[in-house]
């Protein structure tokens, strides 16, 4: 490479660097549009975005959107109340987490078509995260206390661990550590995705009701968001040290973490969404408090281009029930 070209590079690289941090320092989210999907009623839960594909958990069913196209691809319907989606895009394959009866579904991540359905031992199995480091579908049962793995290649259960309280979400380090939510216990789980051991546990107290978390993999911060007490804690994942807290809204669920715009954003049930600005590791202040709709209380960003998707329904007018026909997705975007 000539000396010419290297400097150019450097230069391109440091305009990228200041863009970004500008970006997340003067711009903020606004509703941009939303994705009706009026097929199927009921409770939605997690999303997932794998390539370029947008899986959105609806009650009975898996809605499949183009993100370029905005538009739906297909559905997995005859679901038993899904939760989680983890893709494992190296074996084509998609594992679905189904709360009513225990099972995990298995599909073909192009055709759609299911492919096998594994039933664990567990109760209301909930959040599914797939780990690169071991190659494992981790799946963790909030109604039992446990967590069961699962060989994405032969679709076998390989193990399964005993935590007690209740697992809620789920994030890996990439590096042989999972870190694991208990809404119960007020404690972040570290487990080794080798041994299935626990390694860890990290107290969160005086904050409670752990549910969704996020991870900065490079500044070995874990994100998270407690219902009860309205909170975000910010922790040391090596440590257990919790370096800062913030507030959030009410009814939390979900959490992400913008690694480009170092941004941390929380999907809160009440009706809002708390978009919180890294300034390094141990450093964080609220930026903004983006209204959203009552009920979309879980999250997923795009990193292409930073736009947010948060799922929900209207309402009845007793304010609890889903009204039929109006399920879809809200798009944020930064602006």
């Amino acid at each position: 490479m000539c000396h010419f070209t290297a400097i150019f590079l450097k230069v391109l690289l440091f305009q990228i660097i200041l863009s970004n941090i500008a970006f997340a320092q003067t711009s903020t989210y606004q509703f941009a549009r939303k994705i009706s999907l009026p097929t199927g009623d009921g409770k939605w839960d997690y999303q997932k975005i794998d390539d370029g594909k947008l899986y959105v958990a609806h009650a009975d069913r898996i809605h499949i959107i183009d993100l370029k196209t905005e538009k739906q691809l297909g559905e997995i319907s005859g679901l038993k109340g899904v939760h989680g989606i983890a893709p494992v895009s190296g074996l084509n394959k998609g594992f679905i987490s189904n709360g009513t009866d225990n099972s995990i579904t298995v599909f073909d991540l192009k055709t759609y078509k299911v492919l096998n359905t594994i039933m664990i031992e567990g109760k209301k199995a909930d959040a599914i995260l797939y780990d690169k480091f071991s190659n494992q579908v981790f799946v963790f049962n909030n109604g039992s206390g446990n967590a069961i793995v699962i060989d994405p290649k032969t679709d076998k259960v390989v193990g399964k661990i005993e935590m007690g309280g209740g697992p809620e979400f789920a994030v890996s380090n990439e590096k042989g550590s999972i870190f694991n939510n208990n809404e119960e216990s007020n404690e972040i789980f570290e487990i080794d995705a080798k041994t299935l051991k626990i390694k860890s546990k990290f107290s969160l107290a005086p904050n409670e009701v752990p549910t969704g978390l996020a991870m900065d993999v490079k500044n070995n911060r874990l994100f998270s968001v407690c219902r009860k007490t309205k909170t975000m804690v910010v922790m040391d994942a090596s440590s257990g040290k919790i370096v800062a807290t913030l507030p959030i809204g009410a009814g939390v669920d979900g959490v992400i973490y913008d690694e480009k715009l170092a941004l941390i954003i929380t999907s809160n049930g009440e009706g809002n969404a708390t978009i919180i600005k890294q300034s390094d590791a141990d450093n964080y202040t609220v930026g903004q408090i983006l209204t959203t709709v009552k009920g979309q209380k879980t999250i997923v960003f795009d990193d292409k281009n930073h736009n947010i998707f948060l799922t929900g329904s209207d309402y009845q007018e007793d304010g609890k029930t889903p009204a039929t026909g109006t399920f879809g997705i809200s798009v944020y975007s930064v602006k």
